[in-house]
This record gives C-alpha cells, structure tokens and sequence, in this order.
C-alpha cells in the first residue's frame, strides 16, 4: 500500500495542466521576442557594411562575412578596450561584493543606535540620477588628482546603496539561531560573518555579482567624462562609439564589435545561472 502511494505522488507532480501550458507559451514567446534583436545583431555582424539598411531588410545578406570579427582588432585598439574593461569590472564586482556584504550585514544583523536612520539615509541615494552627481564626482577626481586613472573609473561606484540593500534584505531572513549558536561557541562578530552568514548568502552574493559585472562593463557617460587618453583607459563602450568616423560608420564594425562584448556577461550569467535563480527567488524574504 506505502509503494502504491509513492508511486502515485510523482505521476500527479508531472501532469500537465492548462496553466501549466499556457505559462510556459508565454515564456517561449517572451524569450523569442528578447532574442530577435540579438539573432538580427549576429547576423548584421556579417553583412557587407552597403547591407546592413538595405531595403527592403534582410536577415542574412549577399556576402557572410567572417573577416568583420577579424577586422575589428585591425581597426583600432580593440583588445586595450576589452582588457581595461574586464579590469575595471572584475575589480569594481570584487570590491562592490566585498563593501555591499559587509555593510547588509551591518545594517541587517547588528545592533547599534542610529542603525535604521542611517540606513534610510544611505538608501535615499538610490533617488539621485548617476547624470547628477557626475558634475561633483569629476571635481572630486579633480582634487584627488585621479582623472585619467584606473581608481576613478572604479571607487566611485564601489559604495552603492542597491548592493548593500539586496544583501541586507536576504542577511535578515537567515535564522538568528544560527548566529546565536556561533557566538555561544565563541565566535566573533567577524568570524561569524565569514563562518555563517557569508556561505548562506552566496546566492545573492551571485545575483549582485552578475548585477555589477554587467553595470561596469556597460557603463559608457563615467568613463567617457574621466578618461582622456582612450587608447590607455578606453573601455568596451567608449571603443564602440570610435567605428562612429569622420568619414561614415562602419556599421559592420560595429555590430561585430558588440557581438564579441556580449559574450563575457553572457558566459557570467550562464555559469551563475543555478545562483541566479535562487538569489532572485530568496533575495526579498526579509526575516525579523
């Protein structure tokens, strides 16, 4: 009789229902219209540059041209633009992850007067456009003598509200007993933080990894403003806006170009897909 009612409980979970069907219709077409733009993308990458507004428009065009990939790094330095991007990001993502865990779990798990007006006060600059507070943030660069440095493209942003937020959020419903457990065994505030709360929080610690990673990597108005020398400091997006000439725009250029930037945020979300989910389902539990 227990093998019968085991053997039943599996094939209910796996029927199908209507709902069932009709949700995932929706999410077959969601991902289809997302993914129009990126396949018409690829697909200009390699078109001849007279093709690519053609009309009337045309998915592939007369000539497949790979050597548009290739060309890209012949036109300027692409791969100092990919380099310094990938530096910027993966150095702004450390330390954003760093300061964001600290501070959630500051502002989530300890107790200190003040806590909560500083906390409202810290999240209010959630409210203030990146485009207003540039003006400041330059003159600051300015004054610390760090225009045209790897420093200014990175610490400016390495404090943000939304991460220490996120990670607040997710640190408040981990189960104090768990906490209260460790301190009984003797551990510190810091040791219970790297012991405990950080192993628990690694999936909204993967959701701001793939956040910020993107963030840095797009960001295109900051470092266009602090950046004087391109070819020492130019990043991806700056890079792309030089295939915009004098003479035209090499469209082919481009599009190939913002093929070749894509796949890094790509491969991040894939290989934090299983941390991705989980992260966003749980990210917003708050606890007491």
């Amino acid at each position: 009789m227990k093998s019968e009612t085991a053997t039943a409980a599996p094939t209910r979970a796996r029927q199908v229902t209507p709902g069932g069907i009709i949700a995932h219709v929706c999410v077959v077409l969601a991902a289809a219209v997302f993914a129009v733009p990126l396949v018409y993308a690829v697909f200009s990458a390699l078109k001849p540059n007279d093709q690519i507004f053609s009309v009337p428009p045309t998915l592939i065009g007369d000539e497949v041209r790979w050597s548009n990939f290739v060309e890209v790094f012949q036109f300027g330095p692409f791969w100092t633009y990919i380099g310094n991007s990938f530096f910027v990001a993966i150095a702004g993502t450390i330390l954003v992850v760093v300061v964001s865990s600290t501070s959630g779990y500051a502002f989530g798990r300890l107790r200190w007067r003040g806590r909560d007006v500083v906390f409202l006060l810290f999240l209010a600059t959630l409210m203030v456009p990146q485009e207003v507070v540039v003006v400041p943030m330059f003159q600051l660069m300015q004054w610390l003598g760090w225009v045209n440095t790897p420093q200014s493209l990175i610490l400016p942003f390495a404090f943000t509200a939304f991460g220490t937020f996120l990670l607040r959020q997710f640190m408040r419903g981990i189960p104090y007993e768990l906490e209260e457990a460790a301190r009984v065994d003797g551990a510190g505030a810091v040791r219970t933080f790297l012991t405990i709360i950080v192993p628990l929080s690694r999936s909204a610690m993967a959701v701001l990894t793939v956040f910020t990673f993107i963030s840095f990597w797009n960001s295109y108005l900051w470092p266009l403003i602090v950046v004087n020398d391109y070819g020492y400091l130019g990043t991806l997006p700056i890079g792309l806006a030089t295939f915009a000439g004098q003479f035209g725009t090499r469209w082919d250029l481009q599009m190939a170009a913002s093929v070749i930037s894509m796949v890094p945020t790509a491969l991040i979300v894939i290989l934090l897909q299983k941390h991705l989910v989980k992260g966003i389902a749980t990210a917003g539990i708050a606890g007491r």
